[in-house]
């Protein structure tokens, strides 16, 4: 039998791995996946600044650092991309290295103080939902809950500024705002996520998800609704696994379980898996076979 606690830990899991796929999706489309884990790696110097000024782990506290420097390091990647001749994977690049070496180096200060030292912000390095407290886990459901929420208000908009900017400028919509809002849900996504899946691997919760699904269709609403799917079995599995081996990092084996379900789909898709291709492949080489031996 399930104890109460791990069903709430189960439903939070799965709503975060829900949300992930939504908006992953979305990130996915816009090739802005890797954005993503640059912000869910420079998570960390806020978390661990915010706990240093309030010296005590309040867990808005440290999410309200969380999401100002992602936010930040969003910012700054779109603006050495426009401001310089360097391409996006070297800006992702400098800004998640360059942040997350401010966050090891802020969090080894903080371990090293006399009021940190039993702080427990180690944990959001590798996530640990498997053992996270209701109170965290209902701000956990709460902001899954808006991100969802506001994947689904804004699903139209959001598609047509993915696939027709232009289209979506002659319409009159504010396509500023709207990619303002898509980058403030991602990050918020990111920030949510973390305290369960770490910042290491926050970034697969949005990429695997979304690029399971989208072997399987062509279709943005079927690729979201699997995506969602795809997410929160991984996150309630995984925390399943974490919960009944005592040791095992929570994250880690939500993203294993996500990428189990990416070998499957690569391998099975009906559309576009391996051994369909495969399947193809010989079946046009035997036409050609045929043709030649026709022909002579």
């Amino acid at each position: 039998m399930l104890s109460g606690n791990l069903l709430w830990v189960l439903a939070g899991a799965s709503l975060l791995g829900v949300a992930s796929g939504l908006i992953g999706s979305f990130a996915f489309l816009q090739k802005q996946s890797l954005v993503g884990d640059a912000a869910a790696h420079a998570a960390l110097p806020g978390i661990a600044i915010s706990f240093l000024i309030f010296q005590q782990k309040d867990l808005p506290l440290l999410m309200l650092g969380a999401i100002i420097t992602a936010t930040i390091s969003v910012y700054l990647i779109q603006g050495i991309i426009n401001r310089s001749k360097l391409k996006s994977d070297a800006a992702i690049g400098i800004v998640l290295s360059v942040f997350f070496g401010a966050g090891i180096v802020l969090l080894t200060i903080v371990n090293q103080s006399s009021s940190g030292n039993q702080s427990g912000l180690n944990d959001f390095i590798f996530g640990k939902a498997a053992t996270m407290a209701k109170s965290d886990l209902v701000w956990l459901s709460g902001s899954a809950l808006i991100i969802i929420l506001t994947c689904l208000t804004f699903y139209k908009e959001w598609k047509l500024i993915i696939f027709d900017t232009t289209f979506a400028k002659g319409i009159g919509l504010p396509v500023n705002f709207l990619r303002f809002i898509l980058t403030a849900i991602t990050v918020l996504t990111i920030v949510t996520g973390i305290q369960a899946v770490g910042v290491i691997l926050m970034s697969a919760m949005l990429i695997i998800p979304a690029a399971t699904a989208r072997i399987w269709s062509d279709k943005l609403v079927t690729m979201i609704i699997m995506s969602a799917l795809f997410g929160a079995f991984s996150g309630a599995c995984g925390t399943l696994i974490s919960s009944l081996k005592t040791g095992l990092s929570t994250g880690p084996i939500i993203v294993i379980t996500a990428s189990l379900l990416f070998i499957f789909s690569y391998i099975f898709s009906p559309r576009r898996g391996l051994l369909v291709k495969i399947q193809r492949r010989r079946q046009i080489a035997k036409r050609v076979l045929k043709q030649e031996v026709q022909a002579s």
